[in-house]
């Protein structure tokens, strides 16, 4: 049941600033940007820090085993990204906000990240990148819920967009702005990002205004808890679940370990380093993704289907990830983003569009794309020490067919689904 089928109408509806599918086109108009901004925001997190400035601080540590320490803290780093994440959806949908979620996390994000600045062994690194994981995952977890709680199922192929554009933007801008402080400022590039989360949440929740939606009956946290295992008896919100897991998971596998693929494994040009690369690359491949995302989620909406863009999506990405195999050099990595990041631009707005409307509950729809949220956490504890074991036993190439094969097996599972078309 999708979520514009069960919220009931009532006068609250008519209300710009009130939540719901029925929010006003003048509140709409105020959404749609700040959506990109506040995940454009998240992304330069996740990817400035996370695929450049963590691992070159690992590396700094202990440069012989960083394959094995940088897989260490990311795996058990996004253990605290699946746990804060349904769980911060459903106290959001306890308190019937997502503003305040969205600024706390925002916030408190500002202090892990100046606290992860500072650590010089690996324990403190694990533990500070645990807590920017925990506090990234308090605000995504209320933001992701906007979409759902505001937009009517009939745009959200353009809201998707405007979620996904936010995804290359802020990569390519976390990258970029990341290399500036490698690796004499790390320590600054850190409170830099913090800034940028910060102020981000500050300025969404200050121009996306809401209402407190009216309090239903108390239910026990516990049996709140309980209600994220009956999310998944639905069979439609199961298969998207399990495809959303293999794409990220091979997504994931190849894009953590991306600045050491580029140091170890790709031939590049004289005088081009990896730090050099990764910030060549990062443009590139937000051009072609937001591309991607636009043309997906907008395609998406006027044919009205969901299925056959996610599938294809999905099996070009996995063919994507064998043109570094085939051709491990800088030409390679150049084709490889490109193909790439088209897929990748794509799914991410028709999936996204795709999840909200294979809902279980309306009601409930921060805690169930929390619980659709650890299918993007989850490979991410999964594919540090699968990709940290995959390069000791049979190499780069190996890592890039594995993460091929998950991809493409990841693209069937939308063929079950049968209330979206």
């Amino acid at each position: 049941m999708n979520s514009s089928e069960v919220r009931p109408a009532g006068p609250a509806e008519s209300d710009p600033q009130a939540p719901g599918p029925a929010a006003g086109r003048g509140a709409l108009l105020r959404l749609m940007p700040m959506l990109t901004l506040a995940n454009a925001a998240m992304f330069m997190v996740y990817m400035g820090v996370g695929g450049v400035l963590l691992p070159l601080q690992v590396e700094l540590i202990d440069p012989t085993d960083k394959v094995a320490n940088f897989g260490l803290v990311a795996g058990v780093s996004a253990i605290f990204a699946t746990l804060f994440n349904p769980l911060a959806g459903l106290l959001s949908d306890r308190s019937g906000r997502r503003n305040p979620w969205i600024l706390g996390g925002g916030l408190a994000a500002l202090g892990a990240l100046a606290l992860l600045g500072a650590a010089r062994t690996v324990l403190l690194v694990t533990i500070g990148w645990c807590l920017v994981q925990a506090m990234m995952n308090i605000y995504q977890a209320a933001l992701t819920a906007v979409v759902p709680d505001r937009v009517p199922a009939e745009r959200r192929g353009l809201a998707s967009a405007m979620v996904g554009i936010g995804t290359p933007i802020g990569s390519a801008l976390g990258i970029s702005t990341a290399a500036l402080f490698v690796p004499t400022d790390m320590t600054l590039g850190y409170l830099v990002f913090g800034a940028v989360i910060a102020g981000t949440a500050a300025l969404f929740t200050a121009a996306v205004r809401e209402r407190k939606r009216p309090a239903g009956e108390p239910v026990p946290l516990r049996q709140q808890l309980a209600a994220f295992a009956d999310t998944l008896k639905s069979a439609d919100f199961r298969w998207v679940f399990i495809g959303r897991f293999l794409m990220m998971l091979g997504f994931f596998s190849v894009s953590l370990f991306q600045m050491y693929i580029l140091q170890d494994h790709i031939a590049l040009p004289e005088g081009l380093d990896a730090t050099e690369a990764v910030a060549f690359i990062a443009p590139v491949d937000a051009g072609v993704t937001l591309l991607a995302t636009v043309l997906g989620g907008l395609l998406s909406d006027r044919i009205g289907r969901r299925k056959p863009l996610v599938g294809i999506s999905c099996a070009l990405s996995g063919l994507a990830m064998l043109v570094p195999v085939v051709k491990p050099d800088w030409t390679g990595m150049l084709v490889f983003t490109v193909v790439a990041g088209l897929a990748f631009g794509c799914y991410m707005a028709v999936d996204t569009a795709l999840v909200t409307l294979v809902l279980p509950s309306a009601d409930d729809a921060a805690r169930d794309m929390g619980v659709l949220n650890i299918a993007n956490a989850g490979p991410q504890i999964l594919a540090p020490f699968l990709a940290s074991l995959l390069v000791g036993v049979i190499g780069y190439d190996g890592l890039y067919i594995t993460a091929a094969l998950i991809t493409l097996v990841g693209a069937a599972a939308v063929v079950p689904v049968k209330s979206v078309r």
